[in-house]
């Protein structure tokens, strides 16, 4: 396959703790263009002396992408992901390295990008396609599917800034996903969507790279990478970390402390999530005597603790959790069947619930935890961090007391338990083979 996106020594720095210029007349902005040849020299060989900080948001990446590929790039905050990305949509200008680019570039890197909000709905998807060099024609033939994708279809001729922020994002993916463009990139935007809206969102991305097409997805959610993307890059302070399949680099972010870790807490009421009936407060991977691990003992039982506030008392209240291992398989959904919160209305309150998985259940690996809590009259799911709330590290034993028992070698599948086998010598059948 072809190179579609080749990326060399790639370096974008920032200047901070300076102080910020002021706004320009036309007369100095025009007088300063004029002059930048010799203000770039000058910066060149003083930078730096001003007693201004210098930090690198990327540095020195390369890599390179072929036609086709669907990519995940993942990292913690602050890793350069976001930024890496502008610099591939040529939002902003590297200070090292170069970016190219063989195809148009359709990119969501924030709520609305490209959109005017004095334009209608209508106008602004024939912007976008313009802005992406597609003639008008092309954009007519893709403007109906694009319109019941993002499911705004009352609206398309009201001005933009009229729309909440759900219904800019529908949107700006539609216009990013539907007007074809041969690179699609795709930052973390989808978070500000529904569950439902998110799944169509993949399904979308998933199909755009079965036709051929090159995507680029930036994402926290690591069961959607490892299910969307054959190949991840992770970054960490700026650099590239790893590059290669999916599970192997999402299993080493997990187990580096780099990415979802084995507890999570939102101290703040109005950061938690949720809303006026229920929130999340935190949840971590625990062991029996308490502790909170990133890594378990295959053999040992291993337990999800969930805790959260319920704001408005009389509601029937669930928690559950979902498992998913490395490659996004979602190997059970569990929630709470106790007798004695079991069809009973809650009080306003914090609750603390933990599910205990068994040893000898999980296979070795990485596991991913995604919590939430329901409602089951009427079914509605109140709050879900989806996929990756907390994780944890399945470690097989050698010792042989293990569903391995004396094998050392690698074993297959998402479960290993240690099961019963009876197993009869029959002697006088012995006897008479001999």
């Amino acid at each position: 396959m072809a190179t579609i996106i080749r990326v060399e020594h790639l370096g974008k720095q920032y200047r901070i703790g300076g102080p910020s210029a002021a706004y320009s007349t036309l007369r100095e902005t025009l007088v300063g263009a004029a002059r930048a040849p010799l203000r770039w020299a000058t910066r060149k060989r003083g930078e730096g002396r001003s007693g201004q900080s210098m930090i690198w948001a990327v540095k020195d990446v390369s890599f390179d992408v072929q036609a086709g590929e669907v990519v995940g790039i993942i990292g913690r905050n602050g890793a350069g992901k976001s930024t890496l990305l502008k610099l591939l949509s040529r939002i902003t200008e590297p200070t090292t390295g170069s970016v190219d680019l063989y195809g148009r570039v359709g990119s969501l890197l924030e709520v609305g990008t490209g959109f005017h909000p004095e334009l209608s709905g209508r106008e602004n998807v024939y912007l976008n396609g313009a802005i992406l060099g597609m003639a008008r024609q092309e954009i007519a033939q893709k403007f109906d599917e694009i319109v019941a994708f993002a499911e705004v279809e009352k609206f398309i001729d009201t001005p933009v800034k009229h729309y909440s922020s759900g219904m800019y994002l529908r949107l700006a993916f539609a216009v990013a996903a539907h007007l074809e463009p041969e690179i699609l990139i795709v930052d973390e935007v989808l978070a500000v969507g529904d569950a439902r809206f998110q799944r169509k969102c993949l399904d979308k991305m998933r199909a755009v790279g079965q036709q051929g097409r090159t995507v680029l997805f930036v994402s926290h959610n690591m069961p959607a990478i490892t299910r969307l993307c054959p190949r991840t890059i992770m970054l960490s302070e700026g650099g590239v970390l790893e590059d290669g399949p999916s599970h192997l680099v999402v299993s080493t972010y997990l187990n580096s402390g780099l990415g979802t870790v084995a507890a999570r807490e939102w101290s703040e009421e109005r950061d938690a999530p949720g809303d006026h009936v229920v929130r999340l407060r935190a949840a971590r991977v625990r062991t029996k005597d308490d502790r909170t691990v990133e890594a378990v003992d295959i053999r040992k039982p291993i337990g999800i603790e969930v805790t959260f506030d319920v704001l408005e008392g009389g509601h029937l209240l669930v928690p559950n959790a979902g498992f998913y291992n490395e490659e996004s398989v979602l190997l059970f959904l569990t929630h709470d069947c106790d007798p004695a919160w079991r069809g009973k209305p809650r009080p306003a309150g914090r609750y603390v619930s933990t599910v205990w998985v068994p040893g000898n259940f999980f296979a070795e690996g990485s596991i991913s935890v995604g919590v939430a809590i329901s409602s089951h009259v009427p079914a509605v799911v109140l709050h879900a961090h989806e996929g990756d709330a907390v994780a944890f590290q399945v470690i097989d034993s050698l010792d042989g007391d293990s569903a391995r028992g004396d094998y050392a070698g690698a074993m297959p599948g998402v479960l290993r338990p240690l099961l019963e086998w009876d197993t009869r010598f029959q002697e006088e059948m012995a006897t008479s083979i001999l």
